[in-house]
């Protein structure tokens, strides 16, 4: 039987394919393997983040989630206090440059309100990850203008590897209907992904004071293989706070 295959066996059966039925098959098994594999790599890319949240209203969430662009293996849970964390927000820092705002081009990225409020849940979510977990944060407000109102997100990361905290900015009161393709960009409020950029306007992350920024260990390599990110490590441990950890009191 010139051309033909066996496709099958059944105790004393044998059947055989030949000619078009025989290509037919193997057209259909392949296009099979081709959807299985398709349909387990979109599983694995839409798979979310595992996540635990500790505060969750309509404009501030602060979670607990395993997002391995930042790794996995942090130095948690963590020995911080309330007082570090306070020190730490206090000391971040932002350079952008724009002609219309009433802040100067530096100015801290937290206010005292965001201060008290969010040092607590972040020195408590630090104190209870697992090495691979990391707190993340998403602030949204409100700013009026003449035809609409615009809504601002501020969100990013914080994890503590060692004696050195890393603290990661996704967005800065970045606009949510910044849209970089339509239909796509208008839909991120910064809430799904903490650490992703909705705008490309990030600004420049410093530190007050300057003693307190861990020296950089990360070789040229490292820094053009490693997602780029905006980012500033602290030696927390240099810091002191001069108020107590219950003067700290989340809403």
């Amino acid at each position: 039987m010139d051309g033909c295959k066996v496709f099958s066996i059944d105790q004393s059966k044998v059947t055989f394919l030949c000619g078009e039925p025989l290509r037919m098959t193997i057209a259909r098994l392949i296009l099979l393997s081709g959807i299985s594999l398709l349909l387990g790599l979109v599983g694995c890319q839409i798979r979310p983040f595992q996540t635990v949240a500790l505060h969750d209203d309509p404009s501030r969430l602060v979670r607990l989630e395993v997002n391995p662009t930042v790794g996995r293996s942090h130095s948690h849970p963590a020995d911080i206090t309330t007082d570090e964390m306070a020190a730490v927000l206090s000391g971040v820092m932002i350079e952008e440059s724009r002609s219309m705002s009433p802040l100067p081009s530096r100015h801290p990225a937290f206010d005292p309100t965001e201060v008290s409020f969010f040092a607590p849940l972040f020195a408590q979510g630090l104190r209870v990850a697992t090495s691979e977990e990391i707190v993340t944060f998403t602030q949204t407000t409100k700013q009026t203008a003449i035809i609409n109102t615009v809504h601002k997100v501020t969100s990013g990361g914080i994890f503590i590897d060692g004696n050195e905290l890393h603290f990661v900015l996704g967005n800065y009161r970045s606009p949510t209907n910044y849209a970089s393709d339509p239909g796509i960009g208008a839909t991120l409020d910064g809430r799904s992904a903490p650490l992703k950029p909705i705008a490309p306007q990030q600004p420049k992350l410093d530190f007050e004071p300057a003693t307190a920024i861990a020296p950089s260990r990360e070789g040229i390599w490292e820094k053009l293989l490693r997602p780029e990110r905006s980012e500033i490590v602290v030696l927390f441990k240099r810091l002191t706070s001069t108020q107590s950890d219950g003067d700290y009191k989340s809403n």
